[in-house]
């Protein structure tokens, strides 16, 4: 079939398997020409099909020449149907990573369960006996809690009063303003259960108990702070609250690890074109400024680029792992660069939908959420009939 991108407000409906192929092959070709890192050799994703999990998983394997196994969960394809651009991802991974003579298995399925987790556990312990590395890279709007059965649903909204400030529709390119009311009830305490870290330490006591944790392991979760511009939604808002017990479950899962010295961190990413972002007011208008000025600065970096930078430059060194004052780790350095941001602050106050896509970076912006589903990737025939019917070898 001839598949093209079918939008419903700020979600492609389909994707393309070629072009999810090609975007995975140049993301290995980048690790490839950055040449080897000394980083760990049985590596579990969580969350690993798309963005910084997908390009966690990459890194390791044709970095590190690891063994890895992902758990996401993806739509697979059926009869006239695509799958989700992640389902694509993963099936073209592990092809690659099979040819290269790597170990990779993937279990698809919801990570906050029990039932997830267990297969997962007995997977490691039949083929890998113990990780060194587990990287949580989720990225889930609700999670049906494992032990209560309640189901969270987490909100982006500030506390305590409206906000209001400019968004950008990255379609039309229209700038306008948009006011959230701010949080109610159980909003925190909700998108804490989410976003928050109980389940990733749900996942490290699970791997520990069945001794599935090798000495020195390394367990990393993802995080973002950003600027001023976006605090009161974003970092002081309840997705905040959420990133807060994320960091600090880093620090009570060191201590539970000190037998087998292993460690916890939690690193703070740039910001990226994601499905997730793409949705956040403000975030679009954002991001758009930061593109223009990062490539102008020749320091722009996609998800690929910043996990390489990772291993490379911060968890594999050979010495301690440099962080914070706060004890995390800072990848979004370049972003958050004081010339940076005060370029970003300066164009935000000019940025009018006349404008933008002269001070900032809408068409870039727009060829990466596009990319996001396998469209618009140079190299891709898209006239061409694609089989929408992709099998992931080990799921198959």
């Amino acid at each position: 079939m001839i598949i093209e991108p079918r939008m419903r407000g700020f979600i492609c409906t389909t994707s393309h398997p070629k072009g999810c192929e090609q975007n995975v092959k140049n993301q290995i070709e980048y690790i490839k020409s950055k040449g080897p890192i000394n980083g760990a050799k049985k590596v579990l994703v969580i969350g690993a099909s798309t963005g910084f999990g997908l390009a966690s998983r990459i890194t390791s394997a044709f970095g590190s020449d690891a063994g890895t196994i992902g758990v996401f969960f993806e739509k697979p394809p059926t009869e006239g149907k695509t799958a989700s651009p992640g389902w694509y991802n993963s099936a073209a991974f592990e092809t690659e990573a099979h040819k290269a003579g790597l170990y990779a298995k993937s279990v698809n399925g919801d990570a906050f369960s029990n039932e997830v987790k267990q297969q997962t556990l007995n997977l490691i312990k039949v083929d890998l006996g113990q990780v060194d590395l587990v990287i949580y890279s989720l990225a889930s709007p609700v999670r049906m809690h494992p032990v209560t059965g309640v189901l969270h649903r987490s909100v982006l909204k500030p506390i305590g009063s409206t906000f209001t400030n400019k968004t950008v529709d990255f379609h039309s390119g229209k700038v306008s303003e948009i006011s959230i009311e701010p949080c109610s009830g159980d909003d925190i305490e909700n998108t804490v259960a989410v976003m928050g870290g109980e389940d990733w330490a749900m996942w490290i006591d699970a791997l520990k108990a069945q001794n599935l944790l090798a000495p020195g392991a390394t367990t990393v979760a993802y995080s973002y702070i950003g600027p001023s511009l976006t605090e009161a939604v974003y970092r002081k808002g309840t997705i905040g609250r959420a990133k807060d017990h994320l960091e600090a479950t880093a620090f009570a899962i060191t201590d539970s690890l000190v037998a087998i010295d292993g460690k916890a961190f939690v690193s703070v990413n740039k910001a990226l074109v994601t499905q997730a972002s793409s949705a956040i007011p403000v975030i679009p208008l954002y991001i758009s400024l930061l593109y223009r000025i990062m490539k102008e600065e020749g320091i722009h970096e996609g998800c690929i680029e910043q996990i390489q930078r990772l291993y490379q430059e911060r968890l594999y060194t050979g010495n301690e792992v440099p962080v914070d004052e706060k004890g995390r780790i800072r990848i979004d350095d370049l972003e958050m660069r004081p010339d940076v941001q005060e370029k970003v602050a300066k164009l935000w106050i000019e940025a009018v939908t006349e404008n933008l896509s002269e001070i900032g970076d809408l068409e870039g912006y727009r060829k990466d959420f596009y990319n996001l589903f396998g469209f618009d990737v140079e190299g891709v025939d898209y006239k061409a009939d694609a089989n929408e019917v992709v099998n992931i070898e080990s799921i198959a």
